[in-house]
């Protein structure tokens, strides 16, 4: 049986370099907190956390005084820079570029358009971490979108500026910005293309990837939204694909009779765990043909 790791899975440009940062950090510090998960995979998390690192979440935050802090790269909302310089709470901040770009392209707009009464509005899941820290920069007034449909959210009359989660789908955010230029009668819309390449681009890679394979294995944490939108993708390419979050998932019975299995990711997916994967369905197969 063929087993094949998709070459393009793996984390994405600024997972790693929050994980690189926090593990530069974990040497130097006998206590480091992370606010929220360092990344949505749940492996990765206790690699991490066995080094030293303690994730905790806002409430605990709101309660820390002379700590050290990190910020993992799907950013923070300005209430948590502000309650850290009040509190003595040193900030390792490891914010995607791209995420931190974003961000203050939301508070020049929100600030500029204030006078015109202009709406910002956020195509992303309502309650994501980086949603949120995106949201903290329109003073907490930015219009969530989580589906192209719920534009009845918006007022029309009023002038609009789109920006997008940077880890939500291309095609529903072009379905919602044409939506809302076929409503636009006064011109006043302004759309922002603040989708990353990195995760869009690999799109068309795992629909190449899905198809050529008897069984898709996707490997990614349930908390992971990049991860539910691209298994989806796969399903949609090869209705036998799989999702797990750790090899304790999979079950013998998927390989059995099988030519080949394809090993895919999120951008939250260690390639470690990818190997670990295909070497467990290795252990699989042999089980099957009574190797061992």
């Amino acid at each position: 049986m063929i087993i094949a790791i998709d070459n393009n899975s793996g984390f994405c440009f600024g997972v790693s370099s929050a994980i690189r940062k926090a593990e530069e950090a974990l040497m130097k510090k006998n206590q480091l907190y992370c606010l929220g998960d360092i990344v949505h995979n749940e492996s990765e998390v206790d690699r991490l956390s066995k080094m030293g690192l303690t994730t905790i979440d806002h409430d605990r935050f709101f309660t820390l005084k002379d700590a050290t802090v990190f910020l993992r790269a799907h950013g923070e909302p300005p209430s948590t820079y502000a309650y850290a310089r009040q509190n003595n709470i040193e900030l390792i901040d490891a914010t995607c570029p791209i995420v931190l770009k974003l961000q203050q392209r939301i508070h020049s707009s929100n600030e500029s358009g204030k006078d015109k009464g202009t709406q910002i509005v956020i195509y992303g899941k309502k309650g994501h971490a980086e949603v949120n820290g995106l949201a903290g920069q329109a003073d907490n007034q930015a219009i969530i979108i989580d589906d192209p449909t719920e534009t009845d959210k918006i007022d029309l009359r009023r002038p609009i500026e789109l920006f997008a989660q940077t880890t939500k789908d291309l095609d529903g955010f072009h379905q919602l910005a044409n939506v809302l230029k076929s409503q636009d009668k006064e011109g006043s819309l302004k759309i922002h293309d603040t989708i990353c390449r990195q995760v869009s681009n690999r799109i068309p890679g795992i629909k190449a990837f899905s198809r050529l394979y008897s069984l898709i294995i996707f490997v990614s944490s349930l908390k992971s939204s990049n991860g539910k939108m691209l298994f989806d993708i796969c399903r949609i390419e090869n209705p036998n694909s799989k999702f797990i979050s750790s090899i304790e998932e999979l079950d013998e019975q998927w390989f059995k009779d099988l030519e080949s299995v394809g090993i895919c990711g999120a951008t939250s997916t260690p390639r470690k765990l990818l190997d670990d994967v295909a070497s467990a369905i290795r252990l699989l197969e042999l089980k099957n043909n009574h190797i061992f």
